[in-house]
């Protein structure tokens, strides 16, 4: 789809809510669409944001740090950007786990720091350990939160995002859908 000159990739999905992400190899705009959503709704939505997002494109470009233009200008990982998000996450969790660990009622065994490029963590409620997105380190410190409480929900074993997992979450972080959405519109850097 093209929307005044800028090309746009939609995806139709099975969900009630419209999600934007500019792709951080290349700058691409990718939109999540509910399957009956008109072109013209997905169309005005894209209009809406193309503030936002240029601001991304422009903030891709200086986290890449020179080049010339295109995927060269995509934000990738550096060993000292690496050092610095992992930094920012293990001086953040310890604060973190005593302020959640409580409320939520479970800890996990072991957490871990990776770069993902398809998820923001993941959990093995078996063993409890909890993987985190290196690039949360480098983001707005309520991401972090808010991915960790998610994370840490799923101790509960509650068998995906069902209704229990929802019912948690609401309790725990009541707006925690809304950073959801904000946190699924940040780009997502890619590995060197």
């Amino acid at each position: 789809m093209d929307v005044d000159g800028l090309p746009v990739t939609v995806t139709r999905k099975p969900i009630k809510n419209m999600y934007l992400r500019v792709r951080s190899a290349d700058g691409d705009v990718e939109i999540s669409a509910p399957a009956r959503m008109s072109e013209r709704q997905i169309v005005d939505f894209v209009r809406s944001r193309r503030e936002w997002i240029a601001l991304q494109r422009s903030r891709l470009s200086g986290l890449a740090g020179g080049g010339s233009g295109g995927a060269q200008n995509a934000p990738v990982w550096t060993d000292e950007l690496a050092r610095r998000a992992e930094a920012s996450i293990r001086a953040a969790l310890p604060g973190l786990l005593a302020k959640w660990e409580p409320i939520i009622g479970r800890a996990p065994s072991h957490i871990s720091l990776r770069v993902m490029t398809s998820r923001w963590g993941s959990c093995t409620p078996k063993t409890g350990r909890i993987r985190l997105n290196l690039q949360l380190g480098l983001m707005d410190p309520k991401f972090l939160e808010s991915v960790l409480v998610h994370e840490m929900t799923h101790l509960w074993n509650t068998r995906g995002h069902g209704p229990e997992f929802q019912r948690r979450m609401d309790m725990y972080q009541p707006d925690w859908r809304r950073l959801k959405r904000e946190l699924d519109r940040q780009p997502v850097m890619r590995r060197p």
